[in-house]
């Protein structure tokens, strides 16, 4: 499963994809964390934007801080365009305890690995919340 990378976590990612790869999960499941750079995807496009090129392109989005209001909003753009097979929005609780402390950081890890063995069961969720 592909994981499309919000351009204000691309230093958590390295830390996330360091946690997936000494745990052993790399081994035995697929994800692969993509950066808007390698997709060509502007680090300025708008909610609507990032989240109709994940779709399109199968990947979830993982993030931290998107908006919540206005008609692009990430949750505006959920609200009207989620469907029953859209891929989930992963959204880290708090980056800053994702950095500081291996226990919340391990949470973090098992739920993506949940999230990516039983993706068919979290279709069409709009938002999940990790841990």
């Amino acid at each position: 499963m592909n994981f499309l990378i919000d351009h204000n976590l691309r230093g958590h990612a390295v830390i996330l994809l360091g946690s997936l790869t000494a745990s052993g999960w790399l081994d035995l499941i697929s994800i692969r964390f993509v950066l808007f750079e390698e997709v060509e995807l502007p680090i300025d496009s708008n909610d609507r934007v990032v989240w109709r090129f994940a779709q399109a392109n199968q990947m979830i989005l993982l993030t931290a801080n998107r908006s919540m209001k206005g008609k692009n909003s990430l949750e505006q753009v959920m609200r009207e365009e989620n469907t029953p097979t859209s891929l989930p929005v992963v959204t880290i609780g708090n980056i800053d305890r994702l950095l500081a402390e291996p226990d919340y950081r391990e949470r973090c890890v098992n739920c993506l690995v949940d999230i990516v063995v039983d993706i068919e069961d979290f279709r069409g969720a709009m938002r999940i919340f990790i841990p």
